[in-house]
């Protein structure tokens, strides 16, 4: 590999939206409310039960603010993206909307295997 496609292959990767990272951080902080109490229990920290109740309650009450706050972090990181490519006009986002709709995607599809995962984990307390 010479030096020309060395350079050519990491201007390419730098080109790229990072879809995957952006969509799983927006998905994760989207589901954290049950999410968090769950690793808490994996961990031994706190009991099935216990972790059950924190999600219920969390979920019960703040589940918007929670679906907003995974949107913000991925709002946020988008615009970040597109920012640092200088592509955060319409132009740009027109040149990257595939992108951003596999960003939208991951994230919902995230959001959606995370909450089945905590919901089943929870058939166990």
């Amino acid at each position: 590999m010479t030096t020309s496609d060395r350079e050519t292959s990491e201007k390419t990767k730098a080109d790229r939206l990072p879809v995957w990272r952006i969509g799983l951080a927006g998905g994760l902080v989207g589901i954290l409310c049950c999410v968090g109490p769950t690793v808490l229990a994996l961990l031994g920290l706190v009991t099935a039960g216990t972790a059950f109740a924190w999600a219920t309650n969390l979920y019960n009450g703040y589940a918007w603010w929670f679906r907003l706050g995974g949107l913000a972090v991925l709002a946020g990181l988008v615009w970040l993206s597109l920012r640092r490519r200088n592509q955060c006009s319409v132009a740009g986002m027109r040149r990257w909307r595939w992108r951003l709709l596999a960003v939208l995607g991951i994230a919902v599809g995230t959001y959606a295997a995370l909450y089945a995962l905590t919901t089943w984990l929870g058939t166990f307390a």
